[in-house]
Formats: C-alpha cells, structure tokens, sequence
C-alpha cells in the first residue's frame, strides 16, 4: 500500500512541476508575443506615416551612472557647509575647514559635531 501512495504522489507531483513548467512558459511566450505585436504596430505606423522605423534603445548610458555618483561625491568633499553657532567662520557663513577633504583626513562638517569625541583608529 505504502508503494502505491508514494507513486501516486511521484505522480502527481510530477505533474505539478510539469504544469508549473508550462505556466511558465507560456506567460514568457506571451510577453515576448506581445511585445512583438507593438513593435510591428509600431513599425506599421511609422511607414504608414512616412516616418523612420526607429529601434528601441536604451536612453541612458549606462557609464553615465558612474559619473554621475562620482560628481555627486565631489560636490559633497568640496566643503561648503554651513557652520555651526560658535564654529569659525568666514565672512560668507561657510566654515573654515582644513583642506583634507579625502578619505584619510577630517570628514567635511566634522566641526559642527558636538557630542562625540574624536580618537585615532587602531
């Protein structure tokens, strides 16, 4: 008895992950088939049209990301912070901050940090 109840359930089982394979593949077949259908539409408009068939492209270069954070980065260790009441300021409001605006020196605004003390790292 305990064999046929394990086949039934191998069975069954089988054909779960079968249907679930299907699904799959289907849905997949389904989006592509889609996207294909409003891709000959759209080319069908524009030669109705008398436009280009232009091809879809990705509008953003994807190096452009890099640079991007690397300005990003740059604007912020350029200084220019507001300071702090009793923090040394020039005439404009902006603090005078020592020139280590890289990863070993002081951190920008590390001036206007009241509660912690600083120490070295060992």
């Amino acid at each position: 008895m305990n064999e046929i109840v394990a086949g039934l359930l191998r069975l069954v089982l089988r054909v779960v992950v079968l249907a679930m394979g299907v699904v799959l593949f289907l849905s997949l077949l389904a989006a592509v088939l889609v996207l294909a259908l409003v891709w000959a539409l759209r080319a069908a408009w524009a030669r109705l049209t008398g436009k280009p068939v232009t091809p879809w492209v990705m509008r953003m270069d994807p190096r452009s990301g890099f640079s991007t954070a690397f300005r990003s980065t740059q604007r912020w260790s350029t200084g220019g912070h507001r300071g702090a009441p009793g923090a040394p300021a020039s005439g404009d409001g902006v603090v005078d901050e020592p020139a280590a605006q890289h990863r070993g020196g002081i951190l920008p605004g590390a001036a206007q940090v009241t509660d912690v003390e600083a120490r070295d790292v060992r």
